[in-house]
């Protein structure tokens, strides 16, 4: 069992790998093993989590995510804890339990486990085991009003609670969680509660494989920290059984800072140019200090020079805060020979250049304004389908409803699932496709895409896009390919905000003070990893 950090990557395997695994891996083991280690492995992370609880709720669901649950209560039953299991019973229309899930709810009945029609008043653990990742909670079904109202009373109540292998109601894949509203009398509870709802102390012990759903949308606040037990089915023969469908982007995948090895005969030509283009500045709107900021950015991520060329009517042509940063006018740029960032702050004048842009640059990031004008531009599109077969690499930096625009679809459905959206853009566009949000998506054509784990809630301040976009130029601009450069940077982008939460709690976080961080410390964590090797 292991705690997942983001000092390493995980392959993540959807709903269907996950039960292929599942049956294959089951052939060579006595029946009901897995179900048994996984009950074994939930009881051991609870006295992990919480050694002196006193009395631990359990909820069962009619599935084997139930009969894990029984599993765990026989344990922390036989260990001499207070244990009070609630079972939903069956849906309408089924009449027995799983065979597996069937033998554990006999084994803990045997054993003097308590059941009770209704969660302990006094309870300070409790464990959601209702649905796993092969069910959905659908008000409409028999039994889901006793599920929400269970839930609710989880979420509403001070104890810590512990997922079995997926929280219910998320989406194992995508990460989606649609929202149901609880019954009246949960409404109550929740209402008799000072805590927020999906707030407090929340663990998922995920099973087997990893699941992509928990790392991204939704997953990362219904799960909270995330705890894994392969079942002793090693990642190699899990492998064997099912490709993953992803992967969790961590220190070990992401290139280090881009000076932290330089020769020392080293110049700043060895680093790259950068040039930003945007920062549009007009009678209606001022947004030059979106160039800036990923200007900026590029300058502390390690590129060697850094250009700034503003649209409209901007007369800026020195940056007093970062003296370094050169000006030039967009005309004057040399797009054959630096990585281009364009569209940060762009505005309607973006697009005037960006055709020039994706016509010229071998090398483009494309974020903001400089995403709208290509979707709505049909020809814009055609000429960036056109620059793979060029040679030409490109990254796409979009937040959801940047994807949407250029998908022809909704920021709702992106959002429904947005592993699927990522691979779409990048085969659609033959480029790299950076899908921002919570467990930001990283995707290209042909290969699994990677799910970043480092960043948190203070990346949610305006401009902290623009500085992504520069910090993908400045790794862009040192050699590494479109797909290094995005993984690398998205990474020490999100670790620079986990770095800021721990070092300077409560502190005000900015896209400016983003900008100016030391974009080399994750290699720390690299180094980290190998100790803990």
């Amino acid at each position: 069992m292991q705690k997942i950090s983001s000092l390493l990557s995980y392959p993540l395997h959807s709903v269907a790998a996950t039960q292929q695994i599942e049956r294959q891996s089951a052939i060579s083991l006595a029946p009901h093993t897995l179900m048994q280690r996984a009950g074994l492995s939930v009881a051991r992370l609870v006295l992990a989590l919480a050694p002196h609880a006193q009395r631990i709720w359990i909820a069962c669901g009619p599935g084997n995510n139930g009969g894990d649950g029984f599993e765990a209560a026989l344990q922390l039953h036989q260990w001499g804890k207070a244990v009070v299991v609630t079972w939903t019973g069956l849906p309408g229309g089924k009449t027995e339990s799983p065979p597996d899930a069937r033998a554990s709810r006999a084994r803990a009945l045997a054993a003097g486990v308590p059941m009770a029609t209704e969660p302990p008043s006094d309870f300070d653990f409790c464990i959601d085991a209702l649905l796993g990742i092969g069910a959905r909670l659908d008000p409409k079904r028999d039994g889901s009003a006793l599920m929400l109202h269970w839930l609710a009373r989880m979420q509403a109540s001070p104890a810590p609670r512990l997922a079995v292998d997926i929280p219910t109601g998320l989406d194992a894949d995508t990460g989606s969680a649609a929202p149901v509203a609880p019954s009246p009398d949960a409404i109550k509870s929740i209402a008799a509660c000072a805590r927020p709802y999906w707030a407090g102390a929340v663990f998922t012990l995920t099973l087997l494989t990893l699941k992509p759903g928990l790392f991204t949308a939704s997953g990362r606040d219904r799960s909270g920290q995330v705890w894994f037990d392969d079942l002793g089915i090693t990642a190699q023969a899990a492998g064997a059984l099912a490709q993953p469908c992803a992967w969790l982007l961590g220190a070990d995948r992401a290139s280090p800072g881009l000076r932290s090895h330089a020769a020392h005969a080293s110049h700043k030509g060895s680093f790259g140019d950068v040039a930003v283009l945007g920062g549009e500045s007009s009678i209606a709107s001022h947004m030059t200090g979106a160039a800036l900021l990923a200007a900026r950015a590029a300058l502390h991520a390690g590129a060697g020079r850094v250009f700034v060329a503003l649209l409209g009517k901007a007369a800026l042509n020195v940056d007093l805060q970062q003296p370094e940063l050169m000006f030039r006018a967009p005309e004057a740029l040399d797009l054959k020979h630096q990585v281009v960032v364009c569209g940060c702050g762009g505005g309607d004048a973006v697009r005037s250049v960006i055709a020039k842009v994706l016509a010229t640059a071998p090398r483009a990031v494309l974020d903001a304004d400089a995403l709208n004008a290509i979707a709505l531009d049909s020809q814009l599109q055609d000429q960036l389908q056109a620059r793979h077969h060029r040679g030409y690499s490109t990254v796409l930096t979009p937040h959801p409803l940047e994807a949407a625009r250029l998908a022809g679809s909704s920021a709702a459905q992106v959002q429904g699932d947005r592993l699927a959206a990522a691979r779409q853009l990048a085969e659609r566009f033959q480029c790299v496709v950076v899908l921002k949000g919570s467990g930001s998506v990283v995707a290209a054509p042909g290969q699994p895409p990677f799910i970043n784990a480092s960043g948190n809630a203070l990346l949610a301040t305006p401009g902290t896009g623009d500085v992504l976009a520069g910090m993908i130029g400045a790794y862009l601009a040192s050699g590494l390919s479109a797909f290094a450069a995005a993984c690398s940077a998205v990474f020490a982008h999100g670790q620079a905000a986990d770095a800021w939460a721990t070092q300077r709690p409560g502190q005000p976080f900015t896209a400016s003070a983003l900008a100016r961080l030391d974009q080399n410390h994750h290699a720390d964590l690299q180094q980290q990893q190998q100790h803990q090797r």
